[in-house]
This record gives structure tokens, sequence and C-alpha cells, in this order.
């Protein structure tokens, strides 16, 4: 798991790095890690401290078999106390202010 992190750190897509750039000037009070694995499962960003993940969704989990896997996937993983924020490309590309205000109000209901 660790090489495919590395690769994925390395192959971010530009919605990732935009995320990445939000989310690591650390602003939320919330320390955020990428491209972390819990069991065999790689989440986009992670927070641990409050077991909040935030998975940015491009064209590709449109499909529905990936639809189906994102679903089990997301299921298994909130099983293990994950509570999850999708955000899509077209969110981002739209107005990356209100996906990173999504973002913020996840933090701030589990900071409280």
């Amino acid at each position: 798991m660790k090489q495919r992190r590395r690769e994925l750190r390395k192959n971010m897509t530009f919605c990732e790095k935009l995320v990445w750039t939000y989310l690591r000037k650390k602003q939320l009070q919330a320390r955020f890690l990428r491209q972390y694995s819990v069991d065999h499962y790689v989440i986009d960003f992670y927070c641990p401290r409050l077991k909040l993940a935030v998975e940015i969704d491009g064209e590709y989990h449109e499909k529905p078999e990936q639809k189906i896997y994102d679903k089990e996937r997301q299921t298994y993983l909130e099983n293990f106390g994950i509570t999850f924020v999708r955000i899509k490309n077209e969110e981002l590309l739209g107005n990356p202010d209100l996906a990173f205000e999504r973002i913020e109000q996840a933090v701030k209901q589990m900071t409280n």
C-alpha cells in the first residue's frame, strides 16, 4: 500500500491539488493527510483525529460499477467510525469556496 499511496500523491488530479492546497494550510484546526490508507483502501484526504475523510469524485466515479464500488467502500470504512465528505470535480471547478465550506462545516460539527 505504501508504494500505491506514493504513486497517488505524485499523480494527483488538478482538483485533488486544489483541495490539498486548501487543506494543508491547516486553517481548519484539523490536520489532514493525503492518500491515507485504512485497511486495504486509500482515502484521498483524511483527518485521523476527527476520523473525517474527504473524497474527490471525478468523472470516473459516475460509472455505474464505480458507484457501486464507492458505496460498498464507504460503508465498509464507516464501520471504522469514519465520516465522509464527497466532493465532485464539478463542484470544485464551479465554485471551490462552496466545496471548501462543506469541509469546514464538517470539521466544525465534529469539533463541537
